[in-house]
């Protein structure tokens, strides 16, 4: 089939990419990356033909992910970076604002929780008309600052229309420049992907992205599916990297729409080296492998997804004869350090043994789990 072909058929103009690995590890347990890695790796995404490369998470003042962020400023230019800000309150989201302003972010992406269960426990209610009054505060408030603006729908592919539709009309009716669809929790089928999207590309004035995440091995074609229904961007990572079963992975996206469609806008020769330095710079060895009986699959490192675990899983990790364990670097809270802690006869200052601990991984320690940071306590109790 020649490529004439292949575009006659296409649903709508060719995808355009984002790509999320330096964004998603801030959400994957145990995997940091580098400033310098950080940055090799958004100027081959560059290279390669990625638009937009998205890097770090900021939630308040002094993000924990600034030099990452810097980092990637400097290696391609604001204008093709993206950081993301958590949206719980106005005043919480004031403050990300102004940090994400002093690191010089011009395209910022809302996390915002859709599905009643996110919302309830993110937010304190699930409430769609608190939610929608969230979101148009916070789009009001970033484009006051003269942001490029993306808001998401966390946990949206668990939302259903009637909630998820009103509150994707009421952000763009708010000034928002693109929707994104978080698919947090691997539940579509492709048929029902391309449902999900079609009723929100029938908004009027709308942008849709896609970001799949690979649990049940669909990412691919459930970014696919969404491009078939109208999504104007697709997300993807290098080598699928991220939480939960990972991401749609980039190579395999490429390669799709190449196959598929005809698609030759990217050069692809920078695929393998990419793969290569995104997987020494998260240390996750010679390959990535997606799906639920994976190590990192039921990994955490945020205390609410270890208390709350139903609230992100597909499938219980039990289902497939999998464990649920804390894995983490540096990225120690007192709250996940009192869950490591809890039941364990071990009693510590918890906040000092939090800062302790703290320092000790930043000096090079190696990942923990719950047994390492129980051992660690009694470290810091014999001192």
């Amino acid at each position: 089939m020649s490529v004439t072909e292949h575009q006659s058929a296409l649903p709508q103009p060719l995808p355009r990419l984002s790509d999320a690995t330096l964004r998603d590890s801030a959400h994957m347990a145990g995997v940091e990356f580098g400033p310098r890695d950080a940055a090799r790796i958004a100027k081959l995404l560059v290279r390669t033909g990625v638009e937009l490369v998205e890097v770090g998470m900021i939630s308040g003042l002094s993000s924990k992910d600034a030099d990452l962020i810097t980092a990637t400023h400097e290696a391609i230019g604001p204008e093709r970076s993206m950081s993301l800000v958590m949206v719980r309150d106005r005043h919480q989201v004031a403050k990300a604002l102004d940090e994400a302003k002093r690191l010089g972010v011009r395209y910022v992406m809302f996390s915002i929780p859709t599905s009643e269960q996110h919302a309830k426990l993110k937010l304190g209610s699930p409430s769609l008309k608190y939610l929608n009054a969230l979101a148009r505060t916070a789009i009001g408030l970033a484009k006051d600052h003269g942001f490029h603006v993306t808001f998401s729908g966390e946990d949206g592919a668990r939302t259903p229309k009637r909630r998820l539709v009103p509150y994707v009309t009421a952000g763009f009716a708010a000034g928002a420049d693109r929707f994104r669809l978080a698919e947090t929790v691997a539940c579509l089928s492709p048929w029902q992907m391309e449902e999900v999207i079609g009723n929100l590309t029938a908004i009027d004035g709308s942008e849709i992205e896609i970001h799949s995440h690979n649990m049940l091995g669909m990412a691919v074609a459930n970014s696919l599916a969404a491009y078939r229904a109208g999504a104007a961007w697709i997300s993807a990572t290098v080598g699928g990297i991220g939480e939960r079963g990972g991401n749609a992975p980039l190579a395999e996206l490429l390669t799709s729409l190449r196959v598929v469609y005809g698609d030759t806008r990217f050069d692809l020769t920078h695929l393998t080296e990419l793969s290569r330095l995104a997987l020494h710079g998260a240390q996750l060895g010679d390959a990535f492998q997606s799906g639920p009986t994976t190590p990192h699959a039921f990994a955490y490192e945020l205390p609410g997804q270890l208390s709350h675990p139903e609230a992100y899983e597909t499938l219980p990790a039990e289902v497939v004869g999998n464990s649920r364990e804390l894995r983490v670097r540096t990225r120690l809270t007192p709250a996940l350090v009192g869950w490591a802690l809890d039941d364990s006869g071990i009693e510590v200052d918890v906040d000092a043994f939090t800062d302790w601990l703290t320092a000790r991984q930043e000096s090079g320690g190696r990942l923990l789990d719950r047994d390492a940071v129980r051992k660690a306590a009694v470290d810091f109790q014999s001192r």
